[in-house]
């Protein structure tokens, strides 16, 4: 039984399956937290390019940093639009990455404010990723079958912080997917609702329009850390980067959010929702 214990975990080891339950970052990645927002704050800026088209409708900068001799690419925007139909604003990329930190989500990169052309804004670590969502549906790309059970739940992860963070636009070209199938989530600038829409009923449900789309089976821990949020406990994680307003409509969404938990768990059974 012990020798097949240590085969096991062997095996998990070998195929980069042995990650934290909830983590999609590395354990190095989410060590160097610290070090990258450091870097982003103070690297020379080296390189510039502005990105516009498809999937880069806030016509976002890549600059291209360099410190200490390291150089890497960090995504800069700094759109701030309160009002109209999609209320977009760097300030909620900041909040995003915080709120994932102080769940211990490690599904979102490195991202700090910096001023860029004279301007606040946000700048994130650039992803180094094989494919976004769209190139895999695209190109008909299949999971792996030894990776289909910790992708499908990458996805549950994703549609958990979706939820909580009241995200409208996760459209397949913010899922990034590293070469060793983990999943990183990117641009979060339209989160943080606050209408009714965003405050009475979650995005990801059984009743998604796109079909069932259900947090289907999720770290116990990550659960138990939803149910300790406190708004002051959020505040003081995120900032200036949310309005009390803000705040109060993710906390509407986290009680629907353990409505639905519970609703999932008499569904399917406890055992098969946590683990």
């Amino acid at each position: 039984m012990k020798k097949r214990a240590c085969l096991l975990a062997f095996i998990l080891i070998v195929f980069g399956l042995a990650l934290p339950a909830a983590a999609q970052l590395l354990p190095e990645d989410v060590a160097e937290r610290a070090k990258w927002e450091e870097f982003l704050t103070a690297a020379e800026i080296v390189g510039q390019e502005q990105l516009k088209g498809e999937g880069a409708v806030t016509n976002p900068w890549k600059l291209t940093l360099a410190k200490d001799g390291l150089q890497k690419f960090g995504l800069w925007k700094n759109i701030d639009i309160s009002t109209g139909r999609y209320p977009d604003s760097w300030k909620w990329e900041i909040a995003a990455y915080r709120v994932d930190k102080l769940l211990d989500l490690n599904m979102v990169p490195a991202t700090v404010e910096r001023r860029f052309r004279g301007d606040r804004g946000s700048i994130q670590i650039w992803a180094e990723a094989e494919m976004t969502l769209k190139t895999k549906v695209e190109k008909k790309i299949k999971t792996p079958s030894y990776k289909v059970f910790f992708w499908n739940r990458a996805l549950f992860l994703q549609r958990f912080f979706d939820n909580l963070i009241g995200n409208e636009d996760r459209h397949q070209n913010n899922y990034l997917i590293t070469a060793d199938w983990r999943l990183i989530l990117i641009d979060h600038s339209r989160s943080f609702r606050t209408s009714k829409k965003f405050t009475k009923e979650l995005l990801y449900t059984e009743k998604h329009p796109e079909g069932p789309m259900e947090m289907k089976e999720l770290p116990r821990v990550l659960v138990d850390k939803l149910k300790a949020l406190t708004p002051e406990g959020v505040k003081a994680a995120v900032g200036e980067y949310l309005t009390d307003d803000e705040i109060k409509a993710m906390f509407l969404r986290r009680d629907l959010m353990l409505l639905e938990i519970d609703k999932l768990i008499k569904k399917y059974g406890e055992e098969n929702v946590l683990y």
